[in-house]
């Protein structure tokens, strides 16, 4: 163990100090998550955008459970799964 900590968000929104990295990244203006590699991500954080609303998530429940939605370009069959359980317009 290196003994460093990283700040997560809980299922719960809020933040938190984890000796586990997070698995995915997440923007809190567009409550949207990914994979730490997403090239639309990494696109804003290398333009120098972003990089203030990024937040982590250990998992995906986690991520979900504080009301974001998967990414539609890296997590694509996520993506489509979180659509089709959103309720139809009349």
């Amino acid at each position: 163990m290196t003994g460093r900590t990283y700040r997560l968000v809980g299922a719960d929104g809020r933040p938190y100090d984890s000796d586990v990295p997070g698995t995915l990244g997440g923007h809190r203006r567009n409550r949207i998550y990914g994979r730490l590699d997403c090239p639309g991500a990494l696109r804003w954080i290398a333009k120098g955008h972003y990089v203030t609303q990024r937040v982590f998530f250990l998992d995906e429940p986690a991520a979900r459970a504080a009301g974001y939605r998967p990414c539609a370009n890296c997590l694509p069959v996520q993506y489509r799964a979180w659509k089709a359980s959103l309720p139809s317009l009349p």
